[in-house]
């Protein structure tokens, strides 16, 4: 999943606009701002472009840059957004939320979800 927040960050970090960035993407500034905004995603080739002007990884503009282990999985290895691991971290203060997320995390989203509408 793109994270848009980090193509802000970099385009800060770099003293550029949208508008600036879009010209040596070949898009438009409202693509950029989509982008920043997860309205919109990039697409294969944008991002690359997009790791290539700022000299990161795809992988961390799509928020896969926190390595974790899970051994009992056929999958030995994932890797989770910053964002992703902040979030457990904060859930994880909350012991009884944290517990009832982990007995049922499907009813718990769903539940999350319906809330939010």
């Amino acid at each position: 999943m793109f994270v848009g927040s980090r193509l802000k960050e970099l385009r800060k970090k770099n003293n550029m606009t949208q508008s600036e960035l879009g010209a040596k993407l070949n898009v438009t500034k409202v693509s950029i701002c989509c982008y920043e905004k997860n309205v919109r995603v990039p697409g294969i080739d944008t991002l690359d472009d997009i790791s290539n002007i700022f000299g990161v990884s795809t992988d961390y503009l799509l928020g896969k840059d926190i390595p974790v282990i899970m051994e009992d999985t056929e999958e030995y290895h994932t890797f989770i957004s910053k964002e992703e691991f902040e979030l457990l971290k904060q859930v994880r203060l909350n012991k009884d939320l944290y517990y009832k997320l982990i007995e049922d995390p499907k009813r718990m989203v769903e539940l999350i979800d319906k809330k939010l509408k």
